[in-house]
């Protein structure tokens, strides 16, 4: 019986020891001004009347109602721009999202929160994260990769360059300058970090080691809307550069890194919601197109099983965008009876300014109700580019991007 205990004493004693000689687990999360994050923490609210999401809210409030503080998730997160690019890092909490001052919170999320919620969830096990995140970057010449080469102009853009009298030289020069500066940046600081990882993660253990173990990217919005770049993005085919370049992307990342085996999440432009949604069909085209053109690249052979991607538009919060709508509505109808449009009331300038307030507040409650307004006030803090700012979305991208790293390792 003593013999059986001390057996059983040794096995749980090696097995803490395999546990705790595990590498810890390095993600990097990078992209422009999503990946950032402007979802405003007092938006978080409005996630647990909705049955989708209150499931999330409980896993990122603590026992107090405010937001949870990881003990064993850290972050290091690199930044901001000319006097501000810098790094700060700590516990994984809300408020690392988009910072003007990269070591100060802004009181924002972007995916970075419950990813490592819901990574480390699953994991049991620490975790650390390497966000770079810039915004308004693109792919085609901020991030561009060095395999992919130097930027190439098209015969359009070279066209409107002689058209304006501008010197080709120099403008292919400063181009030639800004081509993949922010993809040395993100490199150089992930080495940067990896170097010395108990600098970030006080815990670490060098003995353990660490994996590189999954990437996230989310970027696009300024490809999506380069039409210089992208002359025919309207047209089927009319991104395939981008698709070349993302793929190159995740080659190059991987080598620079000495992560060949690294699990790598696109996560594919949704602002608008799913295309069936539109309400109208003149940006159809062009964000399909866009969405197609970034997911490609997961479809390749030699990225089968290990490259996922993510489409972020059924996160989309179609109430605030149905709220957006009609309030673009409201606002069109002050301006023309202010203007006297010829089509509405005040054509013939009868109405003064409170007839006009009043005939808006009418017409507004026929498409706004007071819920309305307030659930906008409380879950948008931001703009449409930046998914309204919603943490109700920002939260689940978050969470999808870790579930597709989990699959990836578990198929």
């Amino acid at each position: 019986m003593i013999h059986l205990k001390i057996y059983a004493f040794i096995f749980s004693f090696l097995f803490t020891l395999t546990l705790q000689a595990k590498p810890l687990k390095v993600y990097i999360l990078s992209g422009q001004s999503n990946m950032e994050g402007h979802a405003d923490i007092r938006t978080f609210g409005v996630m647990a009347k909705d049955p989708v999401t209150a499931p999330i809210l409980k896993e990122m409030l603590g026992p107090d109602g405010q937001p949870r503080i990881l003990d064993e998730a850290y972050i290091s997160y690199f930044t901001g721009g000319g006097d501000r690019l810098g790094e700060g890092f700590g516990k994984l909490t809300a408020g690392w999202g988009s910072r003007r001052d990269p070591k100060q919170s802004n009181n924002k999320i972007g995916p970075e929160f419950t990813f490592g919620i819901y990574m480390q969830k699953s994991l049991k096990e620490p975790i650390l994260i390497i966000k770079t995140a810039w915004g308004g970057k693109s792919l085609h010449t901020d991030f561009r990769p060095p395999s992919a080469g130097p930027y190439r102009f098209n015969e359009k853009e070279l066209e409107n360059i002689k058209k304006r009298g501008k010197n080709l030289a120099e403008i292919k020069a400063e181009k030639a300058k800004k081509t993949g500066h922010f993809y040395r940046l993100m490199i150089k600081h992930v080495k940067h970090v990896l170097s010395d990882i108990k600098r970030v993660y006080p815990k670490y253990d060098s003995q353990q080691g660490y994996e590189l173990a999954g990437f996230a990217w989310f970027q696009g919005w300024n490809d999506m809307v380069a039409s210089g770049t992208y002359p025919n993005r309207g047209q089927p085919g009319g991104y395939a550069q981008y698709s070349e370049c993302m793929a190159h992307f995740i080659r190059d990342v991987r080598k620079d890194l000495s992560a060949p085996k690294m699990k790598f999440v696109i996560g594919v432009m949704g602002v608008g919601g799913p295309l069936d949604k539109y309400t109208s069909q003149r940006y159809v085209p062009i964000h399909g197109g866009f969405r197609r053109a970034m997911a490609q690249p997961a479809s390749l052979p030699e990225f089968k099983g290990n490259v996922t991607a993510v489409e972020t538009a059924p996160f989309w919060d179609m109430r605030l965008k149905a709220i957006e709508e009609n309030q673009g509505k409201v606002k069109q109808l002050a301006r023309f009876l202010k203007s006297k449009h010829k089509d509405y009331p005040n054509k013939d300038g009868s109405m003064d300014s409170k007839a006009q307030k009043a005939h808006v507040e009418k017409f507004r409650k026929t498409l706004l109700s007071d819920e309305d307004l307030a659930y906008a006030k409380a879950a948008r803090s931001n703009g449409g580019y930046h998914y309204y700012g919603s943490a109700k979305t920002m939260s689940q991208i978050g969470k999808a991007f870790a579930e597709a790293i989990l699959k990836m390792e578990s198929d």
